[in-house]
């Protein structure tokens, strides 16, 4: 299985979700965003996120859009593991990648390992804690698909300490930076080394938490919330997207809302597991 890209060190290549009931996962997002899943003896069926989240070998049911791989979900082996979508982040050198992130604050809650041929993987907090993972690729390139309906598009850390956070992404992966005030938010664009930083080259930005200089939706999202990542999907329709997740159980976090990037709204899955939606 190969998506036939390269994507350079810093840029989402990946997401997958951590479920308790990874059954109920596939009807859900099935139904939210018309993906199909592996059955059989697939790749996907061979990885799995082992004790916390990436591709190890297990079971790991991959999601597919018109045929190209684009997300997956797992199964948590622990209840006290977080319900959550995750992000990974290309790298030609996961290990090397890990020992930046140690040296600049941060943490690595697995080290970098093999997963067979598909690459290797490894699990990191920035200084605040928020969590992502690295992907060094192997026949697993990454996503097939992203920047249309269905699939990924965008991803931002919400963090509380800009002056903290800012040079540890910038120093560890290269980032350039642009700043923007969206609506009074304080909101930093991230483009890859060696590109020109501007929102038409991010990849990805950072927003901040209620209580630490403004965000989107503050009066809804809990001031004791921590540092986190929030992975976006693409959608025709937020609002449809919205009643869609409603129906299936779960719930609208921050409703839609028009931003100067495209319609967005904030959701939960009925099992709690958080992502956004950008109309596009």
């Amino acid at each position: 299985m190969d998506s036939g890209e390269e994507y350079a060190e810093g840029v989402p290549c990946w997401v997958d979700a951590m479920l308790p009931d990874v059954a109920g996962g596939k009807r859900f997002y099935g139904e939210l965003f018309g993906w199909t899943f592996d059955e059989g003896e697939g790749a996907g069926e061979r990885m799995s996120t082992g004790e916390g989240s990436g591709p190890e070998r297990g079971r790991y049911v991959q999601a597919y859009l018109d045929g190209a791989p684009v997300a997956a979900l797992a199964p948590k082996s622990d209840g006290r593991m977080p319900t959550v979508w995750t992000v990974y982040l290309a790298t030609p050198d996961a290990a090397a990648l890990g020992e930046r992130v140690k040296a600049a604050g941060g943490s690595m809650i697995r080290e970098a390992r093999p997963v067979g041929p598909f690459g290797t993987t490894g699990l990191a907090a920035d200084p605040e804690g928020a969590v992502f993972g690295l992907w060094q690729a192997g026949t697993h390139r990454g996503f097939g698909r992203r920047g249309q309906p269905g699939a990924y598009c965008w991803t931002e850390v919400y963090a509380r300490d800009k002056r903290l956070v800012d040079p540890f992404y910038e120093g560890v992966l290269g980032y350039g930076g642009f700043d923007l005030d969206i609506d009074g938010v304080d909101f930093r664009t991230w483009s890859p080394a060696g590109a020109e930083p501007s929102p038409g080259t991010a990849i990805g930005g950072r927003s901040l938490v209620p209580g630490a200089g403004g965000a989107r939706g503050q009066v809804r999202t809990p001031a004791e919330m921590p540092a986190h990542f929030l992975v976006y999907f693409q959608v025709s329709d937020t609002d449809a997207a919205a009643a869609t997740v409603t129906r299936l159980g779960g719930r609208v976090q921050e409703p839609p809302d028009d931003t100067p990037y495209g319609r967005t709204a904030v959701l939960m899955d009925n099992q709690g597991a958080v992502f956004a939606v950008l109309q596009g």
